[in-house]
């Protein structure tokens, strides 16, 4: 490591001072009912007790206790979530795995407004672009979604909420950290609320030297160079109040990150480098009126990409524009009726000049019944109509039964989708006009017991996903052949007593699925582990500090050797954090360190991790109104 000693021994005196090893915070709202909470990525506001989905909170606690991770540890802490290269160096590409399916079938709102990536092959949008610093709390919903949000929200929804401007006046805040690898973080923003304005602007900007995502092969003594990056953010929200009714809401979002990376798994490159630059512009507006409610959202994004590796230069740009407006109306005290309509239009500019580009036009409605004794219900169904493939639709039946105040029963049955890429239709290798859309079947059912007014609780859930029509690559161009089913459950229990909590969670996945290294149907699931279970607990020792620490084992996955082309087996791997936190000056100053272990991928005689140690990260956040 490269920090100073004695900042280590002081900062690991401090993490490791406290009698209990313990993890970040869970709960994601220490002061209220979680059953209260309002979920906004339902586009009706449904609070969580009404709702027979799966949803996972990471409340404002528990972001203000994560400065020395990044919005990926984060996610990777939940049950049912695997983020590949999580554990890795800073600038490794991620990809979320939500319930066994690949980062490409999960969905990524910021504030409810879709993003994605216009350039990439999967539409996948870049975790990395996110500043934790820059968010105020996250919803999670797993399952298909489509019916609401349409095309890729087969696994799952995840929607970041950014900080909006200060409650009252004005307020300046930051976090400032180094840590092990020359890593270099700054954030500083500015937040008011007057009248009926407020707004909220942030600029965070990381730089690190990282590590090698080579390895050295075995026996050699070559040093290979680290493949470091850095990257800015901005993000900038506005709010207007314009009269009792009107609200309008505009954003805007730029990112910049230049980042190394190696030739291969055995091979350093040291001109190897990608660029990438992302504008997120547009706004949300509500009118409300009486018992209803209209929403529009625009977004336009634009994402630049220059990569530049051993096989020549790669310039990509590509572009899309959202157009989202949804209608709610009450309908007495126990009804909610949504109608709306939304259209992507996306482009893409490749090498050879030509720019390609879709439309992606939607009709969506959902009927919700409330507290109906001890019934809630929702049914909804979405018609969508794309320029090339033509017409699909969507589906989804969520009911759930509160037994009594202890027990709610839920389970859901849905259809979700993910229309073809760009690249897949037009890309410059591969290019299929006649592919169709990638289609699941989506069934889930659970149970969640809460006790001595939730200070105990625990949720079961199960889940089966039928993949269909995925698009894969073939001889010659890319065509629908690929079938997934996946199978698996959840064990979540809970504690929370005095200033303690805690949470742990079990995951099973299984199933069968269509790879690339044999060409034929697996009965596994590559680079999945059946296996994944850990901790997350807290404890408020003293009113100015907090310590915390996380725990995660992942088993035994497959994965594809594609130089033998078989399959070789890679070992479990464990992941630990600790982290302290002390306030001073009425919380409005405070110290932090993150200590984890983190690993380096790399190939042996077979798959394997070798750990680099464990990184440290210390800081100090403040916030002045």
């Amino acid at each position: 490591m490269n920090m100073n000693f004695k900042n280590k021994i002081l900062f690991s005196s401090l993490l490791l001072s406290s009698p209990f090893i313990l993890v970040n915070t869970v709960n994601a709202q220490e002061d209220q009912n979680l059953d209260e909470v309002v979920i906004s990525t339902s586009k009706n506001d449904q609070k969580q007790r009404q709702t027979g989905k799966v949803v996972t909170i990471i409340g404002p606690e528990v972001l203000e206790r994560s400065h020395g991770k990044n919005l990926t540890d984060l996610l990777n802490e939940q049950a049912g979530i695997v983020v590949s290269g999580a554990s890795g160096n800073m600038g490794l590409n991620k990809s979320v795995f939500i319930r066994g399916a690949s980062g490409a079938y999960a969905m990524v709102l910021v504030d409810g407004i879709l993003v994605s990536s216009p350039v990439g092959n999967g539409s996948a949008f870049d975790l990395r672009m996110y500043s934790i610093d820059q968010i105020d709390h996250i919803e999670i919903i797993k399952g298909g979604q489509s019916t609401i949000y349409g095309s890729d929200a087969i696994s799952g929804v995840i929607n970041i909420i950014t900080k909006k401007g200060a409650k009252g006046g004005n307020s300046v805040y930051g976090v400032a950290s180094m840590g092990s690898y020359d890593t270099y973080k700054g954030t500083i923003g500015i937040s008011s609320h007057v009248d009926k304005f407020s707004y909220n602007i942030a600029y965070t900007q990381v730089k690190t030297d990282g590590i090698s995502e080579a390895a050295a092969p075995v026996n050699s003594t070559e040093v290979f160079e680290k493949d470091g990056h850095h990257t800015g953010a901005v993000n900038a929200t506005f709010s207007l109040q314009a009269d009792e009714h009107l609200s309008i809401n505009p954003f805007l979002r730029y990112f910049y990150g230049h980042y190394q990376f190696d030739a291969n798994a055995f091979e350093d490159h040291l001109d190897n480098n990608y660029k990438l630059k992302y504008f997120n512009g547009g706004f949300n507006s509500k009118y409300e009126f009486g018992s209803g409610k209209l929403t529009f959202n625009y977004s336009y994004e634009n994402a630049l990409t220059d990569s530049k590796s051993q096989f020549g230069n790669s310039i990509s740009e590509g572009k899309m524009q959202l157009l989202d407006l949804f209608y709610n109306q009450n309908i007495g005290e126990h009804v909610n009726m949504l109608l709306g309509v939304d259209n992507r239009s996306s482009s893409f500019r490749l090498n050879s000049g030509l720019s390609p580009h879709t439309n992606l036009f939607a009709i969506y409605g959902s009927v919700f019944l409330h507290d109906l004794s001890i019934f809630n219900l929702e049914v909804g169904g979405r018609y969508n109509k794309h320029e090339e493939y033509g017409e699909n639709y969507t589906f989804n039946i969520t009911p759930s039964i509160a037994l009594n105040k202890h027990i709610k029963l839920y389970g859901t049955v849905s259809t979700a989708f993910k229309a073809p890429t760009l690249d897949n239709l037009f890309g410059e290798f591969g290019a299929n006009l006649q592919l169709k859309p990638e289609h699941s079947k989506n069934y889930e059912a659970g149970v969640d017991f809460k006790f001595a007014n939730d200070r105990y609780t625990l949720r079961l859930a199960g889940f089966k996903r039928d993949l269909t029509d995925a698009i894969v690559y073939g001889n010659t161009s890319y065509i629908n052949l690929a079938d997934q089913k996946v199978k698996g459950f959840e064990v979540e229990p809970g504690i929370k007593v005095g200033k303690f909590q805690a949470k742990g969670y079990y995951a099973f996945v299984d199933g069968t699925e269509f790879n690339y290294i044999t060409n034929e149907v697996s009965d596994f699931l590559v680079r999945k582990a059946k296996h994944v279970y850990g901790l997350n607990a807290g404890l408020q020792l003293s009113k100015t500090l907090y310590v915390s620490s996380t725990f995660k084992y992942t088993g035994k996955r497959k994965d594809g050797d594609f130089v033998t082309y078989t399959f070789v087996d890679l070992p479990a791997y464990k992941l630990l954090d600790f982290y302290a936190e002390y306030s001073l000056i009425g919380q409005r100053l405070k110290l932090f360190a993150d200590l984890k272990n983190v690993f380096n991928e790399k190939y042996t005689e077979f798959y394997g991790y070798s750990s680099m140690g464990f990184n440290m990260n210390a800081g100090i956040s403040f916030n002045i109104r």
